[in-house]
Formats: C-alpha cells, structure tokens, sequence
C-alpha cells in the first residue's frame, strides 16, 4: 500500500478532530491535520494541545515518530486518500443553521481533491447536508470533471471529558452517497472503531446524529419543567426523581441544571427544527424544550437572588463554574454566560471562578476569598472550593448536586 492510500487529512483539529487524528495515528495511519486558526496551529506545532481529550505528549510522539503532521495550507489534502472534515457547525443569530465554516472547509479542500479520495463529513447537520451542499460544492469546485471524489457521512460522537467512551469503544454510523463511498467509509473506521454500523443513505446518519441529541434536549426540558413546578409546591424534586429512577424499565434518569451549553445538545436540536420547517412541518416539541432550557438561567437567577441576606449591603454573587460541563475548560454555548447577564441585569455585581477556564468572554477569574453575598454552583468542575465558600455562612445554590451535603448549600 502507498504512503498516500495510508494517509488521512483531517480538517479541523479542535475537540473533534484531533482526537480523531491521534486515533487514526494509533490505528495504523499517517495524519495530515489541518487547521485554519493560528493560535490552534501554532499550539500544536509546538506539541501543545487544546483538548483536554488528547494528551500533549500524545502529539508530539506522533509528530516525532512522522505519523502525524499539523499544517494549515491546505493544498496539503492532496496527499492523502482521505479526506475528513471535522469542523464546526454553530448556530447564527436567529438560533438557524449556519453552515458557513463547512462551506468554506468543502471550498478549501475541492481544488486540491484528486481522483480516487473519500471525503467523510463528520460535521453535525441537517438531514440533506451532505447530499446537497457538500457533494454539489465538490463537484463545481473540483480541479477537473474528470477527477472522481467518494463521498459520505460519519457524524461525530465526541463527548468530551468522557473518560469511558472514547473513538474506539463508541459505535460509529456511516452512510456514503453510493455503495462504494458507504464501504470504503465503514473500512477506514473499522481500523478506528471497534463497532461500524452501516445505513442506507446519508441522511439517515445525519437525522440519528439530531435524534441523539434532541432526546436529550427534551428530557433535560422535561425535568428543568418539574423542578420549577416542584419548588412551587414545595416538593422535593430530587427525591421524585429519584423515587421514579426505582421503575427498572422504561424511564431514564435527568437532573435538573442551569441549562444547556456546549457544541451539541443547544444546538443539534435546532437543525432538525429547521429542516422541519423549511419541508413545511414543525417539530413544536423542540421548539418548547429549547425554549424551557433558555429559561432555566433567568429561573436560576431568580433563585439564587432569593438567597442573599436581607441584610445584605451589597448584592455580590460569585458563579462557580463557568464551563460548559465539568472536566473541560470548554464555554462555548455555556448557559453560565445567560446567568451572568440576568444578574447583572438585576443589580447584581458578578465575579466568577473556574479550576479549568482561565478566561471567559474577556474576563478572568476571581480567587475563593472574593467576598459575596450569595454563590451559584453552575458547574461542578474538580477542585472547585465550593466548601470553603460555604463554609464562611455564604448561602450557595447548588445546579449540579454535587455538593448538597454541604451546610449552606441549597440544591436546585
């Protein structure tokens, strides 16, 4: 086999595709990994990652050992006989897909594309992505007519900070736009994963990714709704929760949080409302829950204003935890970011802390001693000094459950 059949470019080397790249290093393939943002390029040039998920000495063995190349030109695609675009696909200001970096991913790489390459989209999106935008970009903007490109979907199932499900260990779906796209696509994750499973069309791994994720944008809803209603009534929450977690069939555990945050459940969901939509339907379900979990940081606010000391001369509030989920420095789509505004919004002066995230929007992070009237626990990442916060009498509200058992700490 050549260098170039055993050679893979991945586009984009984020919280996606670089644990994808060192994956496909361990599985016996050379990695072109190719990114477009500096800062990213030149951190990982230097054996640096930017994933909690990938270790930094893993980068740099494999850079030394010559399996692993980062690169931002990328013309370098040329080189390999695969071609994965790992990029992200976010939401635009009306909360509606926007497909601008795939688009501009799938330009980059067309020129450069020779005949015989796969390109495997494992981007998040609407079903038709790859049938309708991908494929008919790589047509038009293709170096020739001639040159013949396989196509296919394999849509990504990273769960950052998840130390038991990994590349391996993690089922992949795959669904090319033809039988020979579909098996060379199920053949090169086969050397990745322990378990491929093939559907018929695109589109159906593309409508599984949004159905994965909406059921959890849901069920999150669902309990975000019986906690609010629960604390109206004065019922605890936690106990029904945990008095139906006893039915051994048919029920799946949720706990109440500030809300949603990272790359996939406030989002995913929305594309599938989209596709809805715009095919003349309404996934009202949705809709409803996105709106509910929106909500649950004004909900929170609400509450832990509700803590601080009549007496109070002031109204401080510390936030701990400002990360998306625990375990990742991550704050892209952080609900933290919504009770931080409605705080301030309130009359609140606002300070945060973070074992993981050094910055957030602009702003950095407090010491434990900062003084306050009232703290919320939105995240509960390792090493947060929730006790010791507690333990100078400052009330705290507890969105995690993690430290319940603390005195002075109230759960949602």
């Amino acid at each position: 086999m050549s260098d170039r059949q055993k050679s893979v470019a991945i586009i984009g080397q984020g919280y996606v595709g670089l644990p994808l790249a060192m994956a496909a290093v361990d599985a016996g393939w050379s990695v072109i990994g190719v990114e477009n943002s500096r800062a990213k390029y030149e951190g990982i040039a230097a054996g640096v990652s930017p994933v909690e998920d990938v270790a930094s000495e893993l980068i740099k063995d494999a850079m030394s050992a010559g399996k692993y190349k980062i690169t931002n030109d990328v013309s370098d695609v040329a080189g390999a006989s695969i071609v994965v675009i790992c990029v992200p696909t976010p939401l635009n200001d009306k909360r509606e897909p926007d497909l601008a970096i795939l688009e501009s991913a799938v330009s980059g790489i067309a020129p450069y594309l020779v005949s015989g390459t796969l390109v495997i989209s494992e981007s998040t999106s609407y079903p038709g992505t790859v049938r309708e935008v991908v494929a008919p970009m790589i047509a038009r903007l293709k170096s020739s007519v001639d040159i013949h490109v396989d196509i296919a979907v394999a849509p990504e199932r990273v769960n950052p900070g998840d130390v038991k499900y990994h590349q391996k260990n993690t089922p992949r779906l795959v669904g090319g736009l033809d039988e020979t796209s579909t098996r060379r696509a199920v053949d090169f994750y086969s050397t990745i994963c322990d378990e491929v499973v093939e559907v018929s069309a695109p589109e159906v791994a593309e409508t599984a990714k949004l159905l994965e994720n909406t059921f959890r944008l849901v069920n999150i809803a669902l309990v975000n709704q019986l906690a609010q209603l629960c604390a109206d009534q004065n019922i605890n929450v936690h106990e029904v929760i945990d008095a139906a977690s006893t039915k051994p069939y048919g029920y799946m555990k949720f706990t109440p949080s500030v809300g949603v945050g990272g790359h996939c459940i406030p989002v995913d969901p929305m594309y599938l409302s989209w596709w809805a939509e715009k095919n003349g339907s309404k996934a009202s379900i949705i809709d409803e829950s996105d709106s509910i979990n929106l909500g649950m940081p004004i909900y929170v606010s609400k509450r832990v204003r509700a803590l601080i000391p009549v007496a109070a001369k002031s109204q401080r509030v510390l936030i701990m935890g400002v990360a998306y989920k625990p375990g990742v420095s991550d704050v892209r789509e952080t609900p933290a970011t919504a009770l931080r505004d409605d705080l301030i919004a309130q009359g609140c002066e606002v300070a945060w802390l973070d074992p993981l995230v050094s910055e957030w929007d602009g702003l950095t992070p407090v010491g434990v001693e900062w003084e306050c009237d009232a703290a919320v626990v939105a995240t509960a990442q390792p090493g947060m000094p929730v006790a010791v916060v507690a333990g100078r009498g400052v009330p705290v509200l507890d969105c995690t459950g993690a430290f319940a058992h603390l005195e002075n700490v109230t759960r949602l």
